[in-house]
């Protein structure tokens, strides 16, 4: 399921979230990737996702890569289906899913670096108390391209202090 959000994606969508599709890796490799860390200790992670649920059906996912165990983790969040986008649930996904990376990774602060030319997830985070350290170019992961990037952090002390 994690696997078909990016092998049955529409081109544009993928490189709407910064996606260069000639850095794609195999799904065999993809799924390899998953299990590997789906089979490490907590400590050991590099990722570590959270599948979201609305009435038992799944429809995104959460995740950190890589992830320092007890300082920090770059966060990324995806919203599987068109239908599901749009509607105002990332908030209130992505909420639900701090206290999981914050207390099961023991971080001290958490990273989000959307594409800033892709305007949900950057609406998410200032929603969320994220505050916006900066915006820069860069290429921020291996299937990437160069993109500019609005650097977003929480600290375990400001997700401490969220209503």
């Amino acid at each position: 399921m994690l696997a078909d959000y990016w092998f049955t994606a529409e081109p544009e969508f993928l490189t709407g979230m910064g996606v260069d599709l000639e850095k794609m890796i195999s799904r065999d490799s993809f799924t390899a990737m998953l299990e590997e860390q789906l089979n490490k200790p907590m400590e050991e992670k590099r990722s570590y996702a959270i599948i979201w649920l609305e009435h038992g059906r799944p429809i995104g996912h959460c995740n950190t890569n890589p992830t320092f165990f007890g300082d920090y983790a770059h966060m990324h969040l995806h919203l599987w289906g068109r239908q599901d986008r749009k509607k105002g649930l990332g908030a209130s996904l992505v909420k639900m899913t701090l206290p999981y990376f914050f207390d099961s990774l023991q971080l001290r602060r958490l990273v989000c670096e959307p594409y800033a030319l892709n305007p949900a997830p950057n609406r998410t985070l200032e929603k969320l108390g994220f505050v916006l350290e900066k915006e820069y170019v860069t290429t921020p992961g291996f299937i990437n391209f160069e993109q500019p990037v609005k650097r977003w952090v929480l600290t375990a002390e400001q997700f401490r202090g969220m209503a």
